[in-house]
């Protein structure tokens, strides 16, 4: 499934200190183990109906130039990093 190494590799790439990886081996674990459930559900049957929408209705497509830097406009941005929230246990 997935293994410690595997953890210290993205926590490495998302730049995030990670003392104890065996906890977040067993969070992932659990995390893909609700995935699973999610993909027994037996969905494949149900009928997704979507309406014929002709394309004169559809909105023209134009590029609007944004001017701002938008990652100055998040909340929690520190230099080059945007600061996200802790992971509960």
């Amino acid at each position: 499934m997935v293994t410690e190494e595997e953890i210290e590799h993205v926590s490495k790439l998302m730049r995030i200190e990670i003392d104890d990886h065996d906890e977040y081996v067993d969070k992932v674990k659990s995390m893909i183990g609700y995935f699973d459930i999610l993909d027994s559900a037996g969905v494949e049957s149900e009928e997704i109906s979507m309406p014929e929408i002709p394309i004169s209705n559809l909105r023209k497509d134009e590029y609007i130039p944004f001017e701002d830097k938008l990652i100055e406009k998040l909340n929690h941005y520190k230099g080059t990093y945007v600061r996200a929230p802790k992971m509960s246990s």
